[in-house]
């Protein structure tokens, strides 16, 4: 695996034992660890207070229609790391598609020596490939379309686009950078990374039933609308042709910083009517439960907007829009800046570009964005071992 920076394996190493040696320490200074003799020999001892074992997350299945990581497991994971790299110009997709595959169902199975006896939990690996790779497959084909520039960005040219995308997500945080270096690992010289982030979500509040989003760095609730039932996925989710790419849905990647100074110079209400909804419940300023869409028409007495006409809710809306819904994920990030990384999928690209037109012109939140890294790529369908990943566009062999 080549990395932008030409050090692949003291880069991978750190990544790996940074997290293990940041958990290390933490174990080192509980109040077991502290009352230890000189040879540790209490270390192993537990107090008859001591909690009962939090139980191990469900492993989620890696085979099917669709790759895990999209809507499985609900809520998502709380750690995401995000690999955006490039194929060697002699590469061919295919192959190393199939590669990743393979060790995606060994990896999610616990069976991979690449996890160094780590219970993968719920560990979930997922994987599109970007216009150019699409482009070479069918010119036609959803995903070949590259995203339009935007304002407010900010984006180094190693940045912008990729051939292919990797994210990672567990609520083990030692988990994501271990299987992150064995897929890299085995993807060798076959891959040149250009970017990578890490990302984090807030605690997750119950929206409604059956549902719960986190908090985002700005305090408010994130990821309230979506498509979150069935029919709504099928409709504005998963692509159901060609039949190449059935089962699999399109994703934009985009890294913010935020503003946080700034933003948190404003009053609550300041901040509210940046959102359009309150931020202790998120509940909408025009009123009702949280996971009920806003009132767009609601007026004060003297005939205000209840919801601002620049608020985020108002400008992102798709029947504003006129477009479908996007599955959104957010996840706080801390460097290179603090803000966030934005995911959302969808099966129409059109779902973002107007959103984020519509956006430009006269969002509240965007006064307080920088995005400086970009993306989007198609996810493929699902795999099993009789079709293996990418099967359908670049062949399983060549």
């Amino acid at each position: 695996m080549h990395r932008a920076d030409h050090r692949p394996s003291r880069r991978a190493f750190l990544d790996v034992t940074g997290a293990m040696m940041a958990a290390g320490l933490t174990a080192g200074c509980t109040a077991d660890s502290i009352g230890s003799g000189r040879h540790g020999a209490s270390a192993t001892a537990v107090p008859a207070s001591a909690p009962a074992p939090v139980p191990a997350p469900a492993p989620v299945p890696a085979q099917g229609r669709q790759q895990a990581g999209v809507t499985l497991p609900r809520p998502a994971q709380g750690n995401l790391l995000v690999v955006v790299a490039d194929l060697g110009t002699t590469v061919s997709a295919g192959p190393l598609l199939a590669e990743l595959g393979a060790s995606i169902r060994t990896l999610t199975a616990g069976t991979d020596p690449g996890l160094l006896g780590l219970p993968p939990g719920d560990l979930t690996v997922t994987v599109g490939v970007g216009p150019r790779l699409v482009r070479a497959a069918g010119a036609a084909l959803p995903g070949a379309t590259d995203l339009p520039r935007f304002s407010r960005e900010r984006i180094a040219p190693g940045a912008r686009g990729g051939d292919l995308l990797i994210q990672i997500c567990a609520s083990d945080p030692l988990v994501v950078p271990v299987a992150a270096a064995a897929l890299l690992d085995r993807a060798g010289d076959r891959l040149r990374e250009r970017w990578r982030q890490s990302g984090r979500r807030g605690t997750n509040v119950p929206v409604g039933a059956d549902l719960a989003a986190p908090r985002n760095l700005l305090g408010f609730i994130d990821g309230i609308v979506g498509p979150h039932t069935a029919a709504e996925q099928r409709r504005d989710l998963w692509l159901t042709g060609p039949s190449a790419v059935a089962g699999g849905t399109l994703a934009v990647v985009r890294r913010m910083e935020l503003d946080l100074p700034r933003f948190a110079a404003l009053s609550v209400a300041e901040q509210e009517a940046v959102f359009g909804r309150r931020r202790a419940s998120g509940v909408p300023l025009s009123g009702g439960a949280v996971g009920s869409g806003p009132d767009l028409g609601a007026k004060t007495p003297d005939g205000r907007y209840l919801v601002p006409a620049d608020a985020h809710v108002r400008r992102a809306h798709a029947n504003v829009v006129g477009t479908g819904l996007m599955l959104r994920r957010s996840y706080s990030i801390e460097e290179p800046a603090p803000g966030l990384l934005f995911i959302s999928f969808q099966n129409d690209l059109r779902t973002f570009t107007a959103t984020l037109t519509h956006m430009d012109a006269a969002d509240a939140l965007l006064d307080f964005t920088t995005t400086t890294a970009t993306g989007t790529f198609l996810i493929l369908p699902g795999f099993d071992r009789q079709r293996p990943l990418g099967a359908g566009l670049f062949g399983g062999h060549g």
